[in-house]
């Protein structure tokens, strides 16, 4: 059942994000090479939703989420959080932010300080936001590691301890310290076994019924995605190429690349399998140093005409919150 969710109660709306990462080189640093990693992608999240963002490797998507958050600074664009534009705030006033907004790393292990015991790691946050000391600080703690399926006498150990699940959970119990509203999930589930990546799915699901939470959920995994997100943005070399609800992209999906994507999604039956459509894409994603002119995409897709190598495609509404970037839209209207 979808969630009934307020269309106006926006939490965090993106607009015209674009972070380009530059690098001096040469013999005295006379040459700069751009990577135009996010290279202007809009959207908006409401309150209590979940927001996949998938693609492939290199997309941008990773990068989305760390400068939302502030992990690398805003080349350019504006990132509004609950009505302020947290983009142009000095680091000092983003501290109270990020209270409010936390991430989820990919990697379990190498985002916990193996050199700090489980406690302690969960407990820094509370530190820095003076949120608890003494008994008080321990007993949320407890919480929070019960919260999350361990106990409280995993709080005495290591990360090096437990298994690659096992440290993802302390991982979310960590952003969970500091009572959160949006969290930003960067591929939470890709480093961990099969068996243990829906469990951790449920139990973030779980998490954001009882607590109210807002989710970025990224990934590569496109059934997993399916199945926590309430809508879903396809991005390709730094472009946002269609967003729509979950099963409505699923079902219709209109950006050529976002049908390959699905297309190779594995489905559990041999006839459906072998009679179904398998769209493999030829050449390699071109370099966001040096992008394709016109639309991106145009040196993979099948469809490609002479407008899509000399203008880029409007990202347009195709029907009723179903955004597309192609420009099969207007050209077969």
């Amino acid at each position: 059942m979808a969630k009934q969710l307020n269309p106006n109660d926006v939490l965090l709306e993106v607009k015209d994000l674009k972070k380009h990462f530059v690098s001096r080189h040469g013999l005295f640093g006379q040459h700069t090479t751009r990577v135009q990693a996010v290279d202007g992608v809009s959207f908006k999240i409401l309150r209590g939703e979940t927001l996949g963002l998938v693609g492939e490797s290199g997309c941008g998507k990773s990068t989305t989420g760390r400068t939302i958050i502030r992990l690398y600074d805003v080349t350019s664009g504006e990132v509004i959080f609950d009505g302020v534009d947290i983009s142009k705030v000095s680091q000092g006033e983003m501290r109270q932010y990020r209270k409010k907004i936390q991430m989820i790393f990919q990697d379990p292990y190498a985002s916990l300080n193996s050199r700090m015991t489980v406690g302690d790691i969960i407990g820094e946050p509370i530190d820095i936001h003076n949120i608890a000391k003494g008994e008080e600080r321990q007993k949320i703690i407890w919480n929070l590691l019960e919260r999350v399926g361990l106990s409280k006498e995993h709080a005495n150990r290591y990360p090096h301890e437990f298994s690659g699940g096992q440290r993802q959970r302390i991982g979310i119990a960590r952003a969970l310290a500091v009572n959160p509203d949006f969290i930003i999930c960067d591929e939470p589930i890709s480093a961990l076994d099969v068996s243990i990546q829906a469990q951790v799915v449920n139990m973030l699901e779980d998490l954001q019924k009882e607590l109210g939470l807002t989710y970025l959920f990224i990934a590569h995994d496109l059934s997993m995605v399916k199945h926590i997100s309430d809508r879903i943005g396809v991005m390709y070399l730094g472009k946002l190429v269609e967003l729509a609800n979950s099963d409505e992209l699923y079902d219709n999906p209109n950006h050529p690349y976002s049908q390959a994507l699905l297309s190779a999604i594995p489905i559990p039956d041999p006839d459906a399998t072998k009679h179904g459509q398998r769209i493999v894409l030829e050449g390699d994603v071109p370099s966001p140093i040096n992008p394709p002119s016109g639309c991106r995409f145009r040196t993979r897709c099948k469809y490609v005409m002479d407008v899509c190598k000399e203008v880029e495609p409007e990202f347009i509404e195709i029907s009723p919150n179903h955004f597309s970037a192609c420009h099969l839209n207007t050209v077969n209207k």
